[in-house]
């Protein structure tokens, strides 16, 4: 259990003895929750000399709150906050008791709702990732004292040439070690990346729908989105981004979130070509890479780019959230060598270095092979997991809902016309603690004028066997009247 910290506990002398006033102190701290059942009071000896009375009175005072029930003794061990507190004390502590200690959405009794479960988008399999070896790569730098103090804004030299040799062999990426950029997440990268590049009221092409937590940062720097339309199965309207003058274009090329469409290389290229002829940014947010089902992943942006010399005008952002779990919070961005400091000087007034242990830990789960293994196993479990959740789909809804996601990723993206509307499908879900993300969610036009409703239903943390009857609970509140 966890040791409580004597911090502001003080005695009120005004009426009673030193002996009396530490019990009333003590069995205040309790009964108002501050001091938490279970856990161990501070020994009678450290508590007389932080409190500057004698080891007797302490001593006193503890037999009392035993006595009471307030604590328990246990021999060899010390005091703890008994778990079982006296009736009269149920009354008195019923207030706090309600709000210390519990989790914000479980005001009726009911556990709290799983962000990460159910059909929760942009969740991978989190029992499925080896953290028995993490913890040992982890393990393994913790003690090293030259990790302890202030690092390289930059980020670690052994993460940045261990990425920059995974990049170039998976997604033919162009660079070294110099233009890669450590980052807490790709949200910080691609942050970065629009503060380095445009000013406010700069235009930037954004795919529409898209990626909400870009709205957020084109909002608060106060830039003009344009929104560049993502068709169904046919992907981003390419003409529009060619007839533009805007300043960037951000876009997610590899499996379009939440539409689920790829750009050809014929298509990369022109825009490539684009932002050459107008000296325009392209942000290459090269999302869910790693696991195509039905074709070879193509060539990133930035490595075309790279090919023809061209990459001065490309920043790639990636994260391995996706491939290794959301907490990781490590995310990464290849900069053309002239915008570098730039980036660094940004990154330093925003949040300075990054977290160092897991840094050097990723690196060696990258040179050792681990990440690869990884990618391949989960590859392979998460398209057992997109053909379950076609047959599921199949089964419940029938012709009800239309898949138009590609076979990527992981999630699936469905339509309808009519019936529920896509909140309250959602709404309905999360009483059953099942996520449903309503399509609305990634449109940052809202009036836009579509006929059909849609949900992105993401499988990644849904264990392989459970995904029939999660399916089976959504489709009963799907339908229910």
């Amino acid at each position: 259990m966890q040791p409580i910290d004597i911090g502001d506990l003080s005695l009120d002398l005004s009426k009673t003895t030193r002996q009396n006033a530490l019990f009333h102190a003590i069995r205040e701290k309790i009964v108002r929750g501050f001091w938490s059942k279970g856990n161990k009071l501070p020994s009678t000896r450290k508590l007389a000399l932080e409190l500057d009375v004698s080891r007797n009175t302490v001593i006193f005072a503890y037999e009392q709150l035993v006595s009471e029930g307030y604590i328990e003794s246990r021999k060899g061990a010390g005091y703890f906050v008994s778990i079982e507190q006296p009736e009269y004390y149920l009354g008195t502590s019923k207030a706090l008791s309600e709000t210390v200690g519990k989790e914000p959405n479980d005001a009726n009794g009911k556990a709290p709702f799983d962000v990460n479960q159910g059909f929760a988008p942009g969740v991978p399999d989190l029992q499925a990732f080896p953290f028995a070896k993490w913890q040992r790569l982890l393990q393994r730098h913790v003690t090293r004292l030259n990790l302890a103090g202030n690092q390289q804004v930059q980020g670690s030299i052994a993460l940045r040439e261990a990425l920059s040799h995974y990049l170039a062999s998976s997604r033919s990426v162009h660079c070294d070690y110099s233009r890669i950029i450590i980052t807490v997440g790709a949200q910080q990268a691609l942050s970065i990346a629009l503060m380095a590049t445009l000013k406010a009221g700069d235009e930037v092409l954004m795919e529409e729908p898209g990626y909400r937590q870009v709205h957020k940062i084109i909002d608060l720097l106060q830039l003009q989105m344009q929104p560049v339309p993502v068709r169904e199965k046919q992907g981003l309207c390419l003409d529009k981004v060619l007839a533009s003058q805007a300043h960037a274009l951000y876009v997610t090329p590899s499996n379009q979130y939440p539409m689920g469409t790829t750009l050809t290389t014929e298509q990369r290229l022109k825009i490539i070509d684009w932002a050459k002829q107008k000296q325009a940014w392209i942000i290459e947010d090269d999302y869910d890479s790693e696991f195509q089902f039905a074709h070879r992943p193509y060539t990133s942006m930035q490595g075309l780019a790279g090919k023809l010399e061209q990459d001065e005008r490309v920043i790639y952002v990636g994260s391995l959230s996706k491939v290794m779990f959301n907490g990781l919070r490590i995310g990464y961005m290849v900069v053309p060598k002239q915008l570098v400091p730039r980036c660094l000087e940004i990154k330093d007034a925003i949040t300075g270095d990054s977290p160092t242990h897991t840094q050097e830990a990723l690196a060696d789960f990258i040179n050792e092979g681990d990440l690869l293994r990884h990618i391949r196993k989960m590859r392979r479990l998460y398209k057992q997991k997109h053909e379950a959740m076609l047959t599921a789909l199949e089964r419940e809804f029938g012709q009800d809902l239309e898949v138009i996601s590609q076979a990527a990723g992981l999630h699936v993206t469905v339509k309808w016309y009519g019936g529920i509307s896509e909140q309250d499908w959602s709404e309905r879900a999360e009483r059953e603690n099942i996520v449903v993300r309503p399509f609305s969610f990634y449109e940052y036009t809202k009036n836009n004028g579509r006929d059909w409703r849609a949900v992105v239903l993401g499988f990644g943390n849904i264990p392989l066997e459970q995904i029939p009857q999660k399916m089976r609970a959504i489709a009963q509140v799907f339908y229910r009247e």
